[in-house]
């Protein structure tokens, strides 16, 4: 299979040698994403459940916000119908008990007793049928993504699980992207970019998961609420899916700035004391991002795309400061230690 580990950087490889890295670490690659793949496909209900828990989540079916979205009046006439039914379903039960005694009275006339009977029946009757209706009322109101093809259903359950399946293998494929262009970095490189390779995967799920659990609920929440009283709102499976993995995507994407900012300033390119005294005009450029970025052009959702983002900067900025510190101290022990003489 070739080299699999890290090249040293005073190694020196022929094209054929590296041409063969490369064929090994994409072999890896795509064989994590395979695996990945296969786990995704065989748990694709979950998966597609779990993709449209914010869109069920977005609904309004108890009542309690006004709404005139069509789809969901008729889901909430059907819940309050169902409630109405198992009542009458107790009353009609009730009636039919206190016709069946009547009937049984001695005391009443025949004619009277044959009519506490018939009613005694009907109500057992309309009993019986309400029960059924009651118990026929749907029980899965939530919100589903549509399909309008034929092969649409199968085409979309394979895409959402490509998608899940890239995101579960990019450690993988970043490390080994990484681990081939190791070479090429000196020693003082190396230690700059480790942590920062580090520190792009484990940054890029905590956007996801950011993503997923805050930005993409009140995004939905916000745009399928959006003027509802005229329109029947249906969504697209294949539509709401990208619309999810693309706003995940970018801020998985965006959560990488401290990525950025540590390594511009471990490499020398500006201070952390810099990026303090221009905070300001660092927030209007991640507003612009996060509205230029986000796919959507309500203001929900970009703020909520950016709270995180200035804050991931701030936290950054201090990381940047404690490194500069670091070695800053690391410069003056080497210093002291140069001038004295006895280690001289």
């Amino acid at each position: 299979m070739g080299v699999v580990r890290p090249v040293g950087h005073e190694e020196r490889l022929s094209l054929i040698e590296h041409l063969d890295e490369l064929r090994t670490r994409l072999i890896y690659c795509i064989a994590a994403f395979v695996v990945c793949f296969s786990i995704c496909y065989w748990q694709n209900h979950w998966l597609l459940e779990t993709v449209n828990k914010p869109l069920q989540s977005t609904q309004n079916l108890d009542g309690k916000k006004r709404s005139q979205d069509p789809l969901e009046e008729a889901a909430r006439f059907q819940i309050r119908t169902g409630a109405a039914q198992k009542q009458a379903v107790a009353a009609f039960r009730s009636a039919s008990r206190f016709y069946a005694a009547l009937a049984a009275d001695s005391g009443l006339s025949l004619r009277q007793r044959t009519l506490a009977r018939d009613a005694a029946v009907q109500n057992a009757a309309a009993a019986d049928k309400q029960a059924a209706a009651a118990a026929a009322v749907p029980t899965n109101r939530g919100r589903q993504p549509i399909t309008l093809g034929v092969t649409e259903p199968f085409v979309t359950t394979f895409t959402v699980a490509a998608y899940a399946a890239i995101l579960l293998s990019l450690p993988i494929i970043l490390w080994q992207a990484y681990a081939f262009v190791l070479p090429a970095f000196s020693p003082a490189e190396r230690r700059v970019a480790l942590p920062l390779m580090l520190m792009v995967p484990f940054l890029f799920l905590c956007g996801v998961a950011f993503g997923y659990f805050v930005a993409l609920p009140r995004a939905i929440n916000f745009l399928q609420n959006f003027n509802d009283q005229s329109f029947d709102i249906l969504i697209r499976a294949a539509d709401y899916y990208k619309f999810s993995v693309v706003l995940l995507l970018v801020i998985g994407l965006l959560f990488q700035i401290p990525v950025g900012v540590l390594a511009v300033t471990r490499l020398g390119v500006i201070s952390a004391r810099q990026l303090g005294r221009n905070r300001g005009y660092v927030i209007l450029a991640l507003a612009i991002v996060a509205a230029v970025a986000t796919p959507t052009p309500d203001p929900v959702t970009m703020l909520i795309a950016m709270a995180p983002l200035v804050v991931l900067f701030e936290l950054s900025v201090l990381l940047a400061r404690l490194f500069e510190r670091r070695a800053e101290r690391r410069a003056e022990q080497e210093w002291d230690e140069d001038d004295d003489p006895a280690v001289s």
